[in-house]
């Protein structure tokens, strides 16, 4: 991967310096005829504005649509719009992954590492400059990027398993842009470590004011404790490890813990279910126009922030119109959101996602949910802004009438919430339950769970969660797997949950998580650990026919990941394109394998 072209447009540091004066001064970008790199790092503003650049950089279509794609569309929730054409959705969807799928591209998020690592190399040179930029404003400055690229090296973690790692600022052509690729293991704890640095000089949830945006909008210790609870989990899961599963325990705690405190000092609680509780959730119904159409909301962590003038083209692509006018985005929801919801949801052989049409989530977050012969739905949650709050018959199932503003689709995307963060805990829990008679696990997971999923139900429905149904260890964790994807669906995350379940059944004596698949690949004959079957089974629930297909093509371990774009392979002589997909990839590199 050759990284100048990679961070080129980093370079014009104009192009992502930003002001902080208020949310429309965070999203207008810095008149570019006034930016000489020479000139740069001279004041506290200057830091300022390459700190809000970084963030500025996130907001792009591209970084958008892969949280999406490598987070959530080769799942079972999402499936490509039928009339759409679309050769690199296509070949996502038929598993026919090659190097050139323009979705392989990882240039945007590296892209944000090296605007994180030019701010950390060169703000403290401003802290001997001006007075006005302290040690304190640098601990803070560099508290935020830290946790900023670590986020965008677990987002390539996840999607690639190996990836270059570096910590160095790219300037000029001169400096060497060529890396080969780290092991996860390698890039995790090089995270964990920034992050457990970043959570001690970070700045507090709510210490912008009750109704700052830059409560969500900038990273706090909350968001630093819900990313390491995140990463926690997902190495915990690749390794089987206690003490990775006990961390995700911790960290979840501390964040609950921080919430809880500041719903109590400073927030009102009129809207909640219960003021005596620690969770401080929404009422039943409320949560849906709070969280994703108002945005920064007392539930959220840390979000993406969008605005009329920074217009979140990514997800308005994928989910609400493909271009102005068009009847619907490039994505849809998959059949198992619609029809009558079944008792066997909660289950490995669920065939559809809710289990009660008393469930605000399943009126809120696709349109008809109620057409029992519909193969795909357009999806509701982030693209309307209004509630569906008499729900519970089919006279009321809201029907696509798009009236949101094309040109300005301002739609925040959130990175953590707090049920997401109840539900890792939740998840971590049953992973340490020491079997099936760990009562006190297994029963504050259930009780995790349902806290989330009674939240969202008519008031005094019938149907809720018992217990005596999810007995078992097993069981537990299914039920988990399930309510995530019910509070979760559409949200990035379908796809990452099903590979952290996939590994916590695989035999993965193969696996070697210190080493990459190339390297694995090279000591073991290309023989890989086998995916778990039950995760492919969840996956084939989304399609009419050719789920024999998808069971053979997603055999093990690699094909969990995407393929290195292949023109990053041939200008990069110590990359190593994954393993299964070599033979298939038409233009290869024909040295160095």
């Amino acid at each position: 991967m050759k990284f100048s072209n990679i961070f080129k447009k980093s370079l014009i540091m104009g192009t992502v310096a930003l002001t902080l004066c208020s949310c429309e001064d965070f999203l207008t970008i810095y008149p570019t005829d006034k930016t000489v790199l020479e000139d740069y790092w001279k004041t506290k503003e200057d830091v300022q504005m390459m700190t809000t650049g970084a963030y500025k950089a996130m907001l792009s279509s591209d970084i958008q649509q892969r949280a999406i794609i490598w987070g959530a569309y080769r799942s079972d929730e999402l499936a490509k719009l039928s009339s759409l054409s679309n050769n690199d959705l296509r070949n996502i969807t038929a598993m026919n992954l090659l190097g050139s799928n323009s979705y392989c591209n990882w240039g945007a998020f590296y892209t944000v590492i090296n605007d994180c690592n030019l701010v950390l190399k060169h703000a403290p040179e401003v802290v001997q400059i001006d007075p006005e930029f302290t040690d304190g404003d640098l601990k803070v400055v560099r508290a935020q990027m830290l946790a900023l690229r670590s986020l965008c090296y677990f987002y390539l973690v996840r999607a690639f398993r190996d990836v270059p790692y570096n910590q160095e600022a790219f300037e000029n052509d001169s400096q060497n842009f060529y890396y080969g690729q780290s092991s996860p293991d390698s890039v995790l704890q090089l995270c964990i470590d920034d992050l457990v640095e970043a959570a001690s000089i970070s700045m507090k949830t709510g210490t912008y004011g009750t109704s700052s945006w830059k409560n969500n909008g900038f990273i706090t210790t909350d968001a630093i404790y819900a990313l390491l609870a995140d990463i926690h989990l997902w190495r915990g899961s690749m390794h089987k490890d206690a003490s990775d599963y006990q961390a995700c325990v911790d960290y979840c705690d501390k964040v609950i813990a921080a919430k809880d405190t500041l719903y109590t000092n400073q927030m009102t609680q009129a809207a909640v279910t219960e003021k005596s509780d620690i969770y401080h959730l929404y009422k039943a119904g409320q949560d849906y126009v709070r969280n994703f159409s108002l945005g920064n909301s007392h539930e959220n962590i840390f979000e993406l922030e969008h605005s009329s003038t920074n217009s979140n083209g990514g997800l308005q692509y994928l989910y609400y119109m493909t271009e102005s006018g068009a009847a619907h985005g490039a994505l849809m929801a998959s059949k198992i959101f619609g029809g009558d919801p079944s008792s066997s949801a909660n289950k490995e052989d669920g065939t559809t996602v809710f289990f009660s049409k008393d469930d605000y989530r399943y009126w809120n977050y696709v349109y008809s949910p109620t057409d029992g012969d519909a193969t795909e739905f357009d999806i509701r949650k982030m693209m309307d802004n209004s509630m569906v709050s008499t729900a519970f018959s089919s006279q009321t199932a809201a029907t696509r009438a798009p009236s949101r503003v094309y040109d300005s689709f301002d739609q925040n995307w959130i990175i953590y919430r707090l049920t997401d963060v109840m539900l890792m805990k939740a998840e971590a829990l049953v992973q340490l339950a020491s079997g099936d008679d760990d009562n006190t696990r297994l029963n504050s997971a259930f009780n995790l769970v349902q806290t989330v999923c009674k939240r969202n139900m008519k008031q005094n429905s019938a149907d809720t969660l018992k217990i005596g149904e999810f007995e078992t260890k097993e069981k537990m964790e299914l039920l988990v797997l399930a309510e995530r994807e019910r509070e979760l669906c559409f949200e990035g995350k379908r796809w990452f949950d099903l590979v952290r379940f996939s590994y916590r059944h695989m035999n993965t004596n193969v696996s070697d998580f210190s080493k990459t698949l190339y390297q694995i690949g090279q000591d073991n004959g290309n023989q890989f650990t086998p995916v778990y079957n039950v995760m492919v089974n969840f996956i084939i629930r989304k399609y009419e026919s050719g789920g024999n297909v998808v069971s053979y093509k997603l055999k093990t371990e690699p094909y969990l990941y995407f393929p290195i774009q292949q023109s990053q392979i041939d200008i990069n002589s110590l990359l190593h394109q994954n393993p299964v997909y070599v033979e298939t990839e038409t233009n290869k590199r024909q040295t160095d394998q």
